[in-house]
C-alpha cells in the first residue's frame, strides 16, 4: 500500500465536467456549489502535509445521501475534519458514466490517500483509475459479481468496504406475511448495475423456494420506469425493488403506476419506504454509511485493504410505511408492528 499523507508538489484545479454535491447535510457533504454547478471543498486548495480523501457518490437520491452523510460524520470521529486534519474531496456523479471517469482521475491526478465509492458503478470507476490507491467500498452488494474483490473475506488488492446485501428472504416472508394471499411477485430492476443483477436472482430463487411466482422486467435508465412499470403491474400482486440506484432515483415514477393498480411495492432498503413503498426489512442507511466511515478510517491508520475482509453491513431494520397501508387497505398484524418502525402519516 502507497505511504500515505505524502507531500503533494500540485495544487489542484476545479474539473472541468460538471459534478454536483450530494443532498443531504450540507457541512457533512461538502455541499456548496459554485454557481456552474461544480463542486466547491477544502480540496480546492490542498494541504500537502493533510491526507487526501475522496469520496464519490454515484447519484443523488436519499439512501446514498445518508450513506454520504454517516461516511463523513465516522471520518470526523475518527479525526478526519475537512479543512482542518483532513482534505475530504466529495463529489456526485449525478449517475453519468463520464462523470464518473473524471472524478476518479481527479482523485488520482491528486494522489488520493484514499478513495471511497458509494454504490457499485462509482467503485467500478474508481477500481478501473487506479490498482495502488486504496478504495473503500460503501454499498456495494456483491462485491466479488462486480469483479472488485477476489473474495470477502481476503480481498486481495486495494480495495474492501462494506457490503449493503439486505436479507432478501426475510423481505420475501415479510411480503407473504402482508399479502397472504399473493401469489405472483414482480421483480423491478435495472440491467446495467451489476449489484442488482446479482440480487433479482436470488430474489427469484428465494420466491420460488417460498412457492410464489415471479414476473422479472428491466430498465437500463429511469426513462423507461413508466412504461416497463405499467407492464409488470398489470401481471402481478406486489412489486419487490432489489438494491437499485436506478430505480431509487426513478421512484417517483414507479410508486403512482403502482398506486393505479393498487398494489405495493416492496423495496430492499428502507429509504425508498418513506418514498412510497409499503414495507422492508432492511438497513438504516446512515448506519452503514458510518461502518464504511470506519474502514476508511482502519485504512488509513494502515491497515492492508488486501487482508481486510469485507463486511457486511448491521444494523437491520422493519420499516412500515403506515399511509400506504392504509391507502392500500392492507391491515398491519400486531405481532409485525410491535418490532416496526412507521414512516409516513399516522407514524
Amino acid at each position: 500500500m502507497k505511504k500515505l499523507f505524502r507531500a503533494r508538489a500540485s495544487i489542484l484545479t476545479l474539473m472541468a465536467a460538471t459534478v454536483l454535491m450530494a443532498c443531504g447535510n450540507s457541512d457533512a457533504n461538502n455541499s456548496d456549489t459554485s454557481s456552474d454547478g461544480s463542486a466547491a471543498s477544502s480540496a480546492d486548495s490542498i494541504n500537502p502535509d493533510l491526507p487526501y480523501i475522496g469520496i464519490m457518490q454515484l447519484t443523488t437520491h436519499p439512501a446514498l445521501d445518508q450513506i454520504g452523510e454517516g461516511i463523513i460524520d465516522q471520518l470526523e470521529e475518527a479525526g478526519y475534519v475537512d479543512g482542518e486534519t483532513a482534505t475530504i474531496d466529495f463529489q456526485n456523479a449525478q449517475g453519468d458514466q463520464s462523470n464518473m471517469q473524471s472524478i476518479a482521475e481527479r482523485f488520482v491526478s491528486n494522489d488520493a490517500d484514499i478513495m471511497i465509492g458509494i454504490a457499485t458503478p462509482a467503485a467500478q470507476a474508481l477500481a478501473n483509475a487506479s490498482s495502488d490507491i486504496p478504495i473503500i467500498l460503501g454499498a456495494i452488494t456483491d462485491p466479488v459479481a462486480a469483479s472488485l474483490v477476489d473474495s470477502l473475506e481476503k480481498p486481495g488488492g486495494n480495495i474492501t468496504g462494506v457490503s449493503d446485501k439486505t436479507p432478501a428472504r426475510d423481505q420475501f416472508v415479510l411480503i407473504q406475511q402482508l399479502l397472504p394471499e399473493a401469489e405472483t411477485i414482480g421483480i423491478l430492476y435495472s440491467s446495467a448495475e451489476d449489484n442488482s443483477i446479482s440480487s433479482a436472482k436470488e430474489a427469484e430463487e428465494i420466491a420460488a423456494s417460498l412457492g410464489l411466482k415471479t414476473v422479472t422486467k428491466t430498465v437500463t435508465s429511469t426513462n423507461d420506469i413508466a412504461q416497463v412499470a405499467e407492464s409488470l403491474a398489470s401481471e402481478v400482486d406486489a412489486i419487490y425493488v432489489p438494491t437499485d440506484n436506478t430505480i431509487a432515483s426513478g421512484l417517483a415514477t414507479l410508486i403512482p403506476v403502482a398506486d393505479a393498480y393498487n398494489i405495493p411495492v416492496f423495496p430492499a432498503v428502507d429509504t425508498m419506504v418513506e418514498e412510497g413503498g409499503l414495507a422492508t426489512i432492511g438497513l438504516n442507511q446512515y448506519a452503514l454509511g458510518t461502518q464504511t466511515g470506519a474502514v476508511a478510517a482502519d485504512i488509513l491508520a494502515g491497515a492492508d485493504p488486501a487482508t481486510y475482509p469485507v463486511q457486511y453491513a448491521t444494523g437491520i431494520q422493519l420499516v412500515i410505511n403506515q399511509a400506504k397501508a392504509d391507502q392500500l387497505g392492507i391491515t398491519i398484524p400486531d405481532d409485525i408492528a410491535q418490532n416496526a418502525i412507521f414512516v409516513g402519516e399516522g407514524e
